[in-house]
């Protein structure tokens, strides 16, 4: 992982796998950063502006955590006390910007054990940090190892969401421990709850034309919504449906991952198989699809010859998109398919796990009762 020092929102960050990536990224994302006077210093000389900016504002590099899966902490603390608010798990693994990220408050999938040990680190950390106010922490965890990503002593985007699931005004509780109050007086406990709330981020993609719907660690999304209900998979169905995708009920959904999310995608592929859908493959997904008991059929990706998986969009035979890349050439491959997708209004998915809640979303809404309740009233039966 590389980025700029001098940057925020994720700005130019990459996730670099081949050594030619690295010099990719040299020549052709940090002169978008050059300011203007060094620029004017060198109007030629694209390598003397970068080691002009590089010279103050070095490169920071991370080691990149593949499969890793993501947790926002927020917390009240006022110098003595603490109260963890809410544990945020992104759906979409590590690598991906928090802010284009969906999650859903409680955590999905992390045990009690791996919960209380977040709780405790955040703790530690507001108090080690003299917080008064707001904490937020991002973490990693990978099989059982917690990794703090950042520490931000202020307020989130994360607190309005965190604010509604948990029916507790945190920005006020926040602003008046600031001005002097103690975090005992407000007599706040964790409350039990019935219900999950999910959070997905908006995206202005169809707005630009050219552009590539990938998700990566720079921010794009311009907004986001949230989804509400007694369970994770009618909850996630909920946000799609609230940030603008049409949740398909019928029709055909394309699979095509990488080699390493095959064996993870299958029980999802399966559940939209047993609820009716039709599924359709490239090559190598196909046959491992059909190894393993799913009835596939196999389309020609672009670069295979027509008729292919873009003219199926385009003509309106395809009602979901479940697609992962590995490797630069990989990804320039598959963006006429994404774009697709994109102009045509197809659902996508571009991650192993929003593929996996996508497939759950679909079954919760054929099967569930995405009915309109007051915020209110999932606080009035707890």
């Amino acid at each position: 992982m590389v980025r700029p020092s001098y940057v925020l929102g994720g700005r130019a960050m990459q996730i670099i796998r081949e050594e030619s990536q690295l010099g990719d990224y040299l020549l052709g994302t940090l002169p978008e950063l050059v300011p203007g006077d060094v620029k004017a210093r060198y109007p030629n000389d694209k390598t003397g502006q970068i080691n002009t900016v590089l010279g103050t504002n070095p490169l920071l590099f991370d080691r990149y955590l593949s499969d890793a899966i993501e947790v926002d902490v927020d917390c009240l603390c006022d110098g003595k006390d603490t109260f963890v608010v809410g544990i945020m798990e992104h759906i979409e693994e590590a690598g991906i910007h928090s802010g284009d990220s969906a999650c859903s408050l409680p955590p999905h999938s992390l045990d009690d054990a791996m919960i209380a040990e977040l709780e405790r680190q955040t703790r530690d950390m507001a108090l080690g940090l003299d917080v008064v106010g707001l904490m937020n922490v991002q973490f990693a965890v990978k099989e059982r190892d917690i990794y703090v990503l950042e520490v931000n002593p202020r307020a989130s985007r994360t607190v309005p969401f965190v604010a509604k699931v948990m029916g507790m005004p945190v920005a006020k509780i926040a602003a008046r421990i600031m001005a002097g109050e103690k975090l005992a007086d407000f007599n706040l406990k964790k409350p039990k709850l019935n219900h999950v709330g999910v959070k997905e981020s908006v995206f202005p993609f169809a707005r630009f034309p050219g552009v590539d719907t990938v998700l990566g660690p720079e921010m794009r999304s311009t907004g986001e919504v949230m989804g509400i209900d007694s369970s994770f998979e009618v909850a996630f169905a909920k946000s799609q449906l609230g940030g603008g995708t049409r949740v398909p009920r019928k029709g055909t959904v394309f699979v095509s991952v990488r080699e390493s999310d095959k064996t993870r995608i299958l029980e999802a592929v399966k559940l939209l198989a047993s609820s009716g859908f039709k599924i359709i493959a490239t090559g190598g997904t196909q046959r491992f699809l059909v190894d393993h008991g799913v009835a596939a059929e196999k389309i020609n990706k672009v670069l295979e010859g027509r008729p292919h998986i873009v003219d199926a969009i385009t003509n309106g035979e395809i009602q979901l998109v479940l697609n992962t890349t590995d490797g630069p050439q990989a990804l320039a491959d598959s963006r006429s398919l994404r774009r697709a997708a994109l102009l045509h209004k197809v659902p996508y998915y571009t991650t192993l796990s929003g593929a996996v809640a996508a497939a759950k979303g679909v079954r919760a809404n054929l099967d569930g009762d995405l009915e309109v309740r007051t915020l209110q009233s999932y606080f009035s039966e707890a």
